[in-house]
């Protein structure tokens, strides 16, 4: 990379970015485990806008901390980086999934069953849409990852931002892509696979502006207050656009959540860096912010598998029913229920996990479980 890019001083971590982070895998986790009503419904499609999409933040935030952390970037280093704190910790926490694969294939939705055992794991790791259903998450980022020296090429030669306009009306036009292992029954392994990879490359053209978004706050930080100074007006789009999504959604007309979770995204940015100095000001919640920031990539790499066992052990649907309004009490509070025990045993689990390991003299316990 060029000289001007090396030379530039190392940053250190913004606290507002850090909060914003933990706040950001408390709403994914909430997508997994808060919706409620029938396939179609009302209820559901309120309950998915309000609750899902939590993945646009995370996208945002990777972005920004790449564009922020970039002062002394190296690609072979930063690949380097990468494989040790996101690509092997994802496959050692991809074990339990893959057992659950082989181990009941109909009950935890493998359609790859029958294929051979190490091409299916094979299948499972570059997709991570089957063993680990949020972890598509990590074969979509791993494109960014590759074409990182190319975004910082193309924001050198201020060609990256002026595409930006660009790449939200990719956003605004197409909508992200879903697969369920129902919609793929059908197919042969082979087509299965293009259809999951399919997915994965979908996601990656519908979130590409969110990523290069994120690099442009953070190359252009003091337009952050821009949006905190017009912070009614883009509240107003967020719920415009919510509500149209809705709308649309309902009536089969469009899907596409993204769009009022940008504004989202730079409300609840503005107001974390509005209010910076009094959050940092209250220990007691920054520390817990912190600590759930830090504890981030390892809640999204295990969370989905006490959402599973949490639905088998109470015979409870992924998504619960509402057909009466005692029913839509009831089932709230399934859901708010199944977010904590999820939130709590993934806690829990990465906690013992690390507290081992540092007993075992491991100190690098990110590359095994991300924290």
């Amino acid at each position: 990379m060029s000289e001007n890019i090396v030379a530039k001083p190392k940053r250190e971590m913004l606290n507002y970015i850090n909060v914003f982070r933990g706040l950001a895998i408390l709403l994914i986790l909430a997508g997994h485990t808060m919706q409620i009503g029938a396939k179609g419904s009302w209820v559901n499609n309120i309950s998915f806008e309000v609750w899902a999409g939590g993945t646009a933040l995370f996208i945002f935030i990777s972005g920004f901390l790449f564009q922020h952390l970039s002062s002394k970037f190296e690609y072979k280093n930063y690949l380097s980086k990468k494989w040790t704190n996101v690509i092997i910790p994802y496959m050692l926490t991809a074990i339990p999934g893959i057992i659950l694969c082989f181990l009941v294939p109909q009950l935890y939705g493998n359609p790859f069953d029958g294929l051979n055992p190490l091409a299916q794991i094979g299948v499972f790791l570059t997709t991570g849409r089957v063993h680990n259903v949020p972890a598509w998450f990590i074969p979509m980022i791993v494109i960014f990852f590759m074409f990182s020296w190319v975004l910082l090429y193309l924001e050198k030669k201020n060609i990256l931002y002026k595409a930006l306009p660009f790449l939200f009306i990719i956003t605004f036009c197409v909508p992200r892509m879903d697969i369920e292992p129902e919609w793929v029954a059908n197919f042969d392994y082979l087509h299965k696979y293009f259809e999951y990879l399919k997915f994965i490359g979908s996601s990656f053209v519908h979130f590409a502006s969110m990523y290069v978004f994120g690099m442009f706050l953070s190359a252009n930080k003091d337009k952050i207050d821009i949006f905190w100074d017009k912070r009614r007006f883009f509240f107003g789009l967020m719920i415009v656009t919510a509500i149209a999504d809705i709308y649309f959604n309902h009536y089969g007309m469009m899907f596409n959540g993204t769009v009022s979770k940008i504004f989202l995204t730079v409300l609840v940015l503005a107001f974390l860096k509005h209010y910076d100095e009094k959050i940092k000001a209250n220990e007691k919640l920054n520390h817990i912010l912190d600590v759930t920031a830090k504890y981030s990539f390892g809640l999204f790499f295990i969370h989905w598998y006490f959402v599973f066992a949490f639905n088998r052990l109470f015979d409870v649907p992924k998504v619960l029913p509402v057909n009466s309004f005692i029913e839509f009490l009831i089932s709230s509070g399934i859901a708010c229920l199944r977010y904590l025990f999820v939130l709590g045993m993934s806690f829990l689990t990465l906690f013992l996990i690390k507290t081992i390991l540092k007993k075992l003299k491991i100190d690098n316990t990110r590359t095994f479980i991300g924290v």
